[in-house]
């Protein structure tokens, strides 16, 4: 009995060791990070949910090179806070909170509207607010299915209406946060809307949504880079660069969420956490592709590219679907409201 517990223990250390080792890896070893040293003073950027993970550090980073950064957020107080944090941390008083919920495309409107009518410029649009689950209401105010209203038509439109103050202060950046689980994606987009019985495109006839089969994670991500490749084709040669990228599977408060859902799996993610820690990167290490695509000066000549670990990655074949791209734009302009020119 006791060479068993021996035995055991021996096989418990050897498993933490080998989580340390895959821990030091992918945070240290395999990671790059952002070289860039560029200057940032008198520059403006946006960043969508930078009260927290790895918005917030990528905002800090920002604040730190001297630029003037919007904190676009939809929670006002934990958004408030994020930024005299970082006011403190970098000695930049140029940091500013604005309210963003990219669940309303009337919240989105009101806050371009703000941007447009406040601001001077606009050099940097980072596209970095997302869920991963749905944990309250399932579609958004204006009938989408909450995952892909929020990550995709929500930044869609936002991006679409700063598109003049983004030309006006070229050369500019659009960059995107998308995820590698667009890779799970099997079948092309059902981008078909639901029809009431009036045959309208729109509401089913009982509150159901305007989009029902867009309602997956994986099909928000792969929106977001379908959208980036379609931007950068239709803005070439005006001096705004649009890219996506991969931030890496970082160890956030997320997953406590994600789990949460199936109720036996709670316990587990408390049990397990700590070893998620040694498995996934942190948000310092996750925000590295976000810097450098927003920062590194290689990016002006790759608009359209998809990223990963700081280096161009190719995505996944739909992902690349040109034709593709062009149905979601014509699609997202019919759901968000948006004249496509």
């Amino acid at each position: 009995m006791e060479l068993s517990m021996s035995y055991l223990v021996l096989l418990c250390f050897a498993i933490l060791a080998a989580l340390y080792v895959l821990h030091y890896w992918k945070n240290i070893a395999c990671r790059r990070s952002c070289k860039s040293e560029v200057n940032l003073t008198g520059k403006t950027v946006i960043v969508t949910g930078a009260n927290s993970g790895i918005g917030k550090v990528t905002a800090q980073d920002l604040a730190r090179r001297g630029a003037r950064v919007i904190l676009a957020c939809r929670n006002l107080r934990k958004a408030q806070d994020a930024a005299e944090e970082i006011k403190a941390r970098t000695g930049n008083s140029e940091v500013v909170v604005g309210h963003l919920d990219l669940a309303s495309l009337q919240s989105v409107r009101e806050f371009a509207k703000e941007i447009i009518e406040g601001e001077d410029r606009l050099d940097i649009l980072i596209n970095n607010a997302g869920i991963a689950v749905v944990s309250g209401e399932p579609l958004t105010e204006d009938g989408f299915p909450a995952l892909f209203g929020v990550n995709h038509f929500g930044h869609f439109l936002l991006t679409n209406l700063l598109l003049d103050l983004l030309r006006k202060s070229a050369p500019s950046r659009v960059v995107t946060v998308s995820s590698n689980y667009h890779r799970s994606v099997w079948s092309p987009l059902d981008l078909t809307p639901a029809v009431n019985d009036g045959g309208i495109p729109g509401g089913n006839g009982d509150g159901g949504a305007l989009y029902p089969r867009l309602n997956a994670y994986n099909h928000s991500k792969l929106a977001n880079i379908l959208f980036s490749r379609e931007l950068a084709r239709r803005l070439a040669l005006t001096g705004v660069v649009s890219v996506s990228l991969h931030p890496g599977v970082i160890f956030t408060p997320i997953w406590r969420n994600v789990w949460s859902r199936i109720w036996i799996l709670t316990p587990l993610y408390y049990i397990l956490g700590p070893l998620m820690w040694l498995v996934l990167i942190d948000e310092e290490a996750g925000a590295q592709t976000i810097l450098h695509c927003t920062l590194d000066e290689s990016i002006v000549n790759l608009s359209g590219q998809y990223f990963s670990n700081c280096v161009v990655s190719e995505p996944s074949t739909m992902a690349q679907d040109d034709e593709l791209a062009t149905r979601l734009w014509a699609v997202s302009c019919q759901a968000t409201g948006l004249a496509e020119e």
